[in-house]
């Protein structure tokens, strides 16, 4: 059973609405890019199919969490089978893995593109992209897989009731009896050597990015060269910085009410999904093109 959001249960109707208006938010956006990036060949390069990856994982993450949740918050609809939860918590945990898998890829494209930009058409080619994205989900899958099962054969005996909103894994961790520490070592190892590694890898890319465009002589090129990264560094910005605020707030605030920790959790999982299109829509110009024209056309 999920609890929603313990101590403010009274209040899950007003809650699910700015819940509701991100999540359609996050559908209308990613789904729009999606089309966009199908629909027109000019953008089938390698920039924009790493985008419609982002966007598509950006549809299963909040797909995977957000209609179950409005359920608990509008029907009271707390009950989840214990493997439909496994599933659910699979399904959330590899694709967060992925998503920053993605980011690192998208990092690697703006590498070549702004330093060795005479390469880029035969180093990023389209089986690349593809090794590329098979090697993102190869890796979340190979990572989560040993979760659903290490939580099987627990006995559960402090309860059915998760408190929290979904099926995370600490959260099914915590109503397990008998030795629960080869779970929270594998659970804070897997998180660790995801952030830390991609995270890292991303930096030393936009450390030669920087290096390359300081050494451009018009501060036009300059501009035009930086231009291209600002939708992604917006992008990792709106991923990392919740998780960052998330870690921060649980050793901090330790003795924070539980729906802090909830209602940051929600946020750091539903403010990608619904951001990313915005900054790519906004920053890109021909994103912004097709868009603008749809409206055009409806207005005609």
């Amino acid at each position: 059973i999920g609890k929603g959001i313990p101590g403010l249960e009274h209040l899950h109707i007003w809650i699910s609405i700015p819940f509701c208006f991100a999540y359609t938010l996050a559908l209308l956006g990613n789904c729009t890019l999606l089309f966009i990036i199908r629909a027109d060949t000019a953008l089938h390069e390698p920039m924009y199919l790493f985008l419609a990856m982002l966007a598509a994982i950006d549809l299963v993450l909040s797909s995977t969490t957000l209609p179950k949740m409005l359920a608990i918050f509008w029907f009271r609809d707390q009950e989840i089978n214990f493997y439909a939860c496994l599933v659910q918590m699979f399904f959330l945990h590899s694709f967060s893995i992925m998503e920053s898998a993605l980011l690192l890829a998208m990092a690697f494209d703006r590498y070549v593109a702004i330093c060795r930009p005479l390469h880029y058409t035969t180093v990023l080619t389209g089986p690349l992209i593809t090794k590329i994205g098979l090697a993102a989900v190869t890796r979340a899958v190979t990572l989560m897989t040993p979760l659903p099962f290490l939580l099987r054969r627990f006995h559960y005996c402090r309860g059915p009731v998760i408190a929290h909103c979904y099926c995370e894994h600490m959260a099914v961790v915590r109503l397990a009896c008998g030795d629960t520490r080869f779970n929270n070592i594998y659970g804070i190892a897997v998180a660790m050597f995801i952030v830390v590694l991609d995270l890292l890898f991303v930096i030393l890319s936009y450390i030669f990015i920087l290096r390359a465009v300081l050494q451009l002589t018009s501060q036009e090129a300059r501009y035009k060269a930086f231009g291209t990264c600002v939708s992604h560094i917006g992008a990792i910005l709106s991923t990392y910085t919740p998780v960052v605020i998330s870690s921060v707030m649980h050793r901090v605030a330790r003795r924070a009410a539980p729906h802090v920790h909830i209602l940051l959790a929600i946020f750091y999982l539903l403010f990608p999904p619904m951001v990313n299109p915005i900054i790519y829509g906004v920053k890109t110009k021909q994103i912004r093109g097709h868009v603008l024209s749809l409206f055009q056309r409806k207005d005609v």
